[in-house]
């Protein structure tokens, strides 16, 4: 599979709202939704960045909360689809406005890895989309974040760390070296795990 191009991709975020997880939640979901969260944003800043269209989805946010601040605050102008479906390939203005834009590449972040994202790149794939995942900025709590991403890899959807997408969006030493001096607070991925 060829390295992606960031002329053909177009970057969905997927129900990236912290009211999935309540208060009631254990502390450690809490913690690694964050780190994904945070993976999200710095990845929807490069993205803002290098001009990578942006697609966003909440779904039920009277309940479930908006986008979270830090996505929000990366993406200028945020407009926000609202998804009563769980694969957003099914949910009309989310597929419109993905095909709008007119690349062929969906790359995919938020939660939960299980159902939603999950359900949204099978949709995609099915389309004849090439389809990745950014395996360290979506999320599920407990077991069923591995679920997701076995789902994922069993079905042939490419999973890519944000630091891969990082460096397959730039390509070359002075691209990063510019980029690295323009944007320096987007120089490395929070955390970030392969």
């Amino acid at each position: 599979m060829p390295l992606i191009d960031r002329d053909d991709c177009v970057l969905v975020v997927i129900d990236a709202q912290d009211g999935f997880y309540g208060p009631d939640r254990a502390d450690v979901d809490r913690v690694l939704m964050r780190a994904s969260l945070d993976r999200a944003a710095w990845v929807c800043a490069l993205a803002a960045a290098l001009d990578v269209p942006t697609v966003v989805t909440e779904e039920d946010a009277a309940t479930n909360g908006h986008t979270d601040p830090a996505i929000a605050a990366a993406l200028p102008g945020l407009h926000a689809f609202d998804k009563s479906v769980f694969g957003a390939a099914d949910e009309p203005l989310v597929d419109a406005a993905v095909v709008a834009t007119g690349r062929r590449t969906v790359v995919i972040v938020g939660m939960e890895t299980d159902v939603c994202v999950t359900h949204a790149a099978l949709g995609w794939a099915d389309r004849g989309l090439r389809v990745l995942v950014v395996r360290d900025a979506v999320y599920s709590a407990g077991s069923a974040n591995a679920a997701g991403i076995r789902r994922l890899e069993q079905e042939g959807i490419t999973l890519l760390s944000a630091k891969q997408v990082y460096y397959e969006w730039l390509r070359t030493l002075p691209a990063v070296r510019a980029f690295d001096a323009a944007h320096p607070s987007l120089a490395s991925p929070p955390g970030f795990s392969l």
